[in-house]
């Protein structure tokens, strides 16, 4: 039972695999032998005419389609990054950077304000924040 648990996402995706393969296969049937019959030909699970090879045909072509699609996007995606994207390390460092250089100029406005209320009499007024900390 834990096994189903832990493995829950790939044993759907099996599940779902398994079903499309074998409809794949009924419907490619089904077509295997209308087209014979309008040949007039008697349909064939093996042998030299046989539906095997058309369902290997399509099977491989699907397969092969599929495949190429998802290394070319594991590929191109490890080297080719949106700047930003979750996947970026870039949109991270700059969120870093920036978080240290708030809580910088968080702790010079603390200390400012020690330094007022340490003299009671002067109120310094702070200035704009600096473009890029507005969100410009």
């Amino acid at each position: 039972m834990r096994l189903l648990k832990d493995y829950a996402l790939g044993w759907v995706l099996f599940s779902l695999f398994v079903v499309f393969w074998v409809g794949q296969s009924v419907v490619g049937w089904q077509e295997f032998v209308a087209e014979q019959s309008t040949l007039g030909e008697t349909a064939a699970v093996f042998g030299a005419d046989g539906y095997v090879w058309n369902w290997a045909r399509t099977t491989l072509e699907n397969w092969q389609s599929e495949m190429l699609q998802l290394f070319a996007m594991v590929v191109l995606t490890s080297f080719l990054i949106f700047r930003g994207s979750p996947e970026s390390k870039d949109g991270d460092e700059e969120m870093k950077q920036s978080l240290r250089r708030i809580e910088r100029r968080l702790d010079e406005l603390e200390s400012r304000r020690d330094l007022v209320a340490g003299n009671g009499a002067r109120v310094e007024r702070i200035g704009p924040l600096p473009g890029r900390m507005a969100g410009d």
